[in-house]
């Protein structure tokens, strides 16, 4: 199955990624993000506060141009909170437009029962793609 690579500063992202069995999840920081992938992965990214998002953003930018690891990506998940209206999932949103990557679901916090079984999904359609 492919990967998840993640990023979670409030332990929110982690907890909906972890929620996915039979997968292997790799988590990235801003002292952690120089792995090279050699499989598909879908990327996972939370939005925070202003004063955080470019530290998210630069953290997942500098992963994917870290060796090949933007050919593998094969699409983003946004994580937020609709109270921050249309900055709700914005890392996901300005990753996705920066990188011309499709931008694959939104979910809110931990995510939903819904929300895992998307994910779920479009790991198995990338797995039966490859």
């Amino acid at each position: 199955m492919a990967k998840i690579v993640y990023y979670s500063q409030t332990g929110q992202t982690r907890k909906f990624v972890e929620k996915i069995s039979h997968t292997e999840k790799i988590e990235i920081s801003p002292n952690h993000f120089e792995i090279e992938m050699s499989e598909s992965f879908i990327l996972v990214m939370p939005s925070y506060e202003t004063n955080v998002h470019p530290i998210v953003i630069d953290t997942a930018a500098d992963f994917l141009e870290t060796a090949d690891n933007i050919s593998y990506c094969k699409g983003l998940f946004g994580g937020g909170n609709r109270n921050f209206a249309e900055l709700f999932c914005i890392t996901a949103k300005t990753l996705s437009k920066e990188y011309d990557l499709p931008m694959l679901h939104a979910f809110e916090f931990q995510g939903s029962p819904l929300d895992v079984k998307k994910l779920e999904e479009e790991l198995l359609n990338i797995e039966h793609n490859n």
